[in-house]
């Protein structure tokens, strides 16, 4: 039997299997890789996303550290229906068995979890004209102009509301004013407004079309990402979860179980500067299902981030087992600071919040009645990097077309950075 149709038997029984044991996934398309259209598929995100030289940039990242076998992709899925998954073709028989497996939790995870409920499932097909349109602007307008412009936009994609369907009604404009300066309809938030760039997008006076359409297709891909960063611990914690139970549930060979196991071991150790989620995400999901049944296990996968997991089923015990610590640099040396399971619970969640991006809310359009941008830093201990923030606050400018204020906290103090075209300025509250 050739490796091609062996595969396919594979996938076959693996699906069965899958299927015994409760879960429910979109329909299947796999592809088999090389490495090069792989580790592509992975720095851009999607097969079909537009170009960017930031894209570029991460796969060389990639392609360096899979050349110097410091690491390794061997699969990508894609939330869409069908869902597609994306063999690496170098993976041996066990390593594709192990990864069939894996994905189709994926694919079982995206159909039924809460926070991927509202995702659009042909995100392929529409990031596939996103691009053309893009490439289109280039052509018409200039390559530099165009990359320029999408430079400032991704600067400060993470800026959205990933709530936007409930949050729609709770986030009306208020009534508008004319703005004395510039005699345009000035638009004021009536609540803050977490979603930055669709406030630009809707309310943004300078913008010409193609610009603002740029806008509307990063806010769109942003909005289609977010659950995958909102449930990191969750999905891949679940995909280990069930990769490990349906491996042993095959008929493996001495040498496969022994490959499966190192495979396996290699991709849940431990990390030395960070949370591995394979590790952790399925520890929980395994605690779950000894503590509270096996129906339970299902009952979170529907309904949880990862925030909802850490702080519902983070045990002390798992603390414990895990010998999970919270560290920091003291002077001039990196320390465990702390081994309560509360303080690391609640140091997990910390970090997890909003995805680890700072929550930064529009305020109004119109400070000082003059159309002027002013943003909100809502600090919780963790102070901005300045040097970041300023060249930020240009990129926002140059989306915005007028004045931008940013309000934080430094050492304590209330601060306001604002750019007003030429320069920087800050003055404390």
């Amino acid at each position: 039997m050739d490796e091609l149709a062996q595969l396919e038997k594979d996938v076959g029984e693996i699906m069965a299997l899958a299927g015994q044991h409760g879960l429910d996934h979109y329909d299947m398309r796999f592809e088999i890789c090389p490495s090069e259209v792989l580790y592509s598929f992975g720095a851009y995100g999607m097969p079909t996303r537009f170009g960017h030289w930031s894209f570029g940039k991460t796969f060389q990242r990639i392609k360096m550290e899979y050349d110097h076998k410091l690491s390794r992709i061997y699969e990508m899925v894609i939330n869409t229906d069908p869902c597609y998954a994306f063999l690496l073709r170098d993976n041996t028989r066990v390593q594709n068995r192990l990864v069939v497996a894996h994905v189709l939790a994926h694919s079982d995870f995206f159909k039924n979890n809460i926070y991927f409920a509202r995702t659009p499932r042909t995100m392929l097909e529409t990031m596939a004209a996103s691009a053309r349109r893009i490439r289109d602007y280039e052509q018409f307008f200039g390559r530099e102009q165009v990359e320029g412009f999408l430079d400032a936009v991704l600067a400060v994609q993470e800026h959205v509301d990933p709530l936007r369907y409930r949050a729609a009604a709770r986030q009306p404009v208020a009534p508008q004013g004319q703005s004395a300066t510039f005699g345009w309809t000035a638009p004021v938030p009536a609540v803050p407004a977490k979603d930055l760039l669709g406030f630009i997008l809707r309310l943004g006076g300078g913008l010409e079309d193609w610009q603002r359409d740029i806008v509307g297709i990063v806010r769109r891909e942003s909005l289609y990402f977010w659950p995958q960063f909102t449930t990191r611990i969750c999905n891949e914690g679940w995909a280990t979860y069930w990769h490990l139970k349906i491996m042993r549930g095959l008929n493996l060979t001495e040498e496969d179980t022994i490959e499966f196991a190192r495979m396996h071991a290699k991709l849940t150790q431990p990390s030395q500067v960070d949370v591995n989620p394979y590790l952790l995400g399925s520890a929980i999901f395994r605690d779950i299902e000894r503590r509270l049944g096996h129906e339970a296990v299902f009952e979170v996968r529907a309904t949880c981030d990862d925030v909802g997991l850490l702080r519902n089923h983070l045990t002390p015990e798992l603390v414990r087992e895990l010998d999970l610590f919270v560290f920091r640099k003291v002077g001039y040396e990196w320390r465990v600071v702390d081994k309560n399971w509360r303080v690391v619970r609640d140091t997990l969640i910390e970090n997890r919040f909003n995805c680890g991006h700072p929550y930064i809310m529009v305020e109004t359009g119109d400070f000082n009645r003059q159309g002027e941008l002013y943003l909100k830093h809502y600090y919780e201990g963790l102070e901005l990097d300045v040097p970041y923030l300023e060249k930020t606050l240009v990129l926002v400018h140059r989306l915005w077309g007028r004045p931008v204020h940013l309000e934080t906290v430094l050492e304590s103090k209330g601060v306001v950075f604002s750019f007003y075209g030429d320069r920087v300025g800050k003055r404390f509250l």
